[in-house]
């Protein structure tokens, strides 16, 4: 189920740069996350309350919401910087650079996770590496 989940995201991200480099035309790209986040913020609770899920805000721990928010401010920079770059440059230019956050990702789960860096890994992030730069040259 989790590859499934993961291919629908894929696919989904996808459409997100898509669907933005056509409706960022015109509009300042701080504005245009802004109304993205509203989006994704009214679906995110929507989700909660569909799945019945609100009374377990009460149970998070402290530690949990200080990453959550963390991650939550990482994720408005990486919106805010990716619409400013899809706003300047082109979208099969952008969305490769942007997705080198897999090898960035890989390195940080290795660091900090103490996941494992697998042969196959390694020459994953080197193969990516190689076909981003292959596609924005």
């Amino acid at each position: 189920m989790w590859f499934l989940l993961a291919l629908g995201s894929a696919i989904f991200a996808a459409l997100t740069s898509i669907l933005a480099k056509i409706g960022i035309e015109g509009v300042g790209s701080n504005l245009a996350t802004a109304i993205r986040t509203m989006v994704v913020v009214i679906m995110a609770w929507g989700m909660v309350f569909i799945t019945h899920q609100q009374a377990g805000i009460k149970d998070i721990s402290q530690k949990c919401w200080v990453f959550l928010i963390l991650s939550g401010l990482a994720t408005g920079a990486s919106w805010l910087c990716y619409y400013k770059a899809l706003q300047m440059g082109d979208a099969s230019k952008v969305v490769p650079i942007d997705k080198l956050s897999v090898v960035i990702t890989l390195i940080l789960a290795f660091v900090f996770l103490h996941e494992e860096f697998t042969f196959k890994s390694v020459m994953g992030c080197i193969l990516i590496g190689a076909g981003t730069l292959l596609m924005v040259l």
